[in-house]
């Protein structure tokens, strides 16, 4: 992983953001850059357990749960930030290991706010590694982003070949309450897998804020955005398994005016599966979200999506 003052994959576009200095300290300083370890090892009784975890300010880590019916050996972790939200010269980067044979599940408690930024930009770099018949669910809520925010994320996933991996990015680009819509400065998202040192799919999400993304071909009429990644290159059959997850995210019924409309295509290689939803809220997109959720978590490991309402 790059460290928190690299330009190391940078987008071009963040390049003269990342020149510019702050006045209360550096980007990546004490405070401004946090990391967050997790290592997920199986147990000789089958279980999954959380075996190593390291968390700087801002996270805070909730881990080694047990409390999915359907999973029972399954470990979860629940990563919490306590400050107000990544601020401009923010710097995290998290990295998440399942070892061969384990399973575990990764969220977050709320929702991550990119707040309102004026020089530099934030971040957010995540590494993911799964052995030889892990499992790994990343599903963190929604990423709301601020007016002026200024954003890059990026996910690299690499995986053994039989290893499969389910990400949930989910985008508000506006806190909706306020009518504050499409007013943030510049988003770049990046997911990148790759199994035995060979690229599987790159996918790459970027937006200038605007109202040109109400524009056809882009939102529409739509407010939220998110894609859900089923990565899987050991599944033999992710065609039926695209068509299943494409029927889960259609408008319910005979819905004149949907609330969310979403289609799931095949990823390069036959890696696995890509869903992408537009919606109303973000309520709209993680409700179809949780069926995908569910559907491809039967066909992967023959279990259901439990409840996931948090408090």
């Amino acid at each position: 992983m790059a460290t928190s003052t690299s330009t190391e994959g940078l987008p071009p576009e963040f390049r003269s953001y990342a020149a510019e200095s702050l006045a209360q300290s550096p980007a990546g300083a004490v405070g401004k850059g946090g990391t967050l370890d997790l290592r997920f090892a199986r147990g000789s009784n089958g279980q999954s357990r959380l075996v190593y975890d390291r968390a700087t300010v801002p996270f805070h880590l909730t881990g080694g749960l047990y409390h999915d019916e359907a999973m029972p050996d399954i470990a979860s972790a629940y990563v919490q930030d306590p400050t107000g939200g990544i601020a401009q010269g923010d710097r995290y980067e998290s990295t998440i290991e399942v070892e061969a044979g384990a399973c575990a599940h990764v969220s977050t408690g709320s929702a991550t706010k990119v707040l309102r930024m004026e020089r530099n930009y934030g971040a957010s770099t995540t590494e993911i590694a799964v052995g030889e018949g892990g499992y790994l669910e990343y599903l963190p809520e929604p990423t709301i982003l601020h007016e002026d925010a200024r954003f890059w994320q990026q996910v690299d996933i690499d995986l053994a070949p039989d290893a499969a991996v389910l990400f949930a990015d989910v985008v508000v680009p506006g806190r909706l309450a306020r009518d504050e819509l499409f007013a943030f400065e510049r988003l770049h998202t990046s997911v990148e897998a790759q199994r035995d040192g060979e690229t599987l799919f790159a996918d790459a999400v970027r937006l200038e804020g605007g109202d040109h993304l109400c524009g056809p071909g882009l939102f529409g009429e739509f407010r939220v955005v998110g894609t859900f990644y089923v990565v899987a290159p050991g599944y033999d059959g992710v065609a039926e398994l695209a068509d299943d997850l494409h029927g889960c995210v259609q408008p319910d019924g005979d819905e004149a005016d949907p609330s969310a409309v979403g289609g799931a295509s095949v990823l390069p290689r036959e890696s696995g599966v890509a869903v992408r939803v537009l919606g109303d809220r973000s309520s709209d997109v993680t409700a179809r979200f949780h069926r995908v959720w569910d559907r491809a978590r039967d066909a992967l490991v023959g279990a259901g999506a439990p409840d996931t309402r948090k408090f």
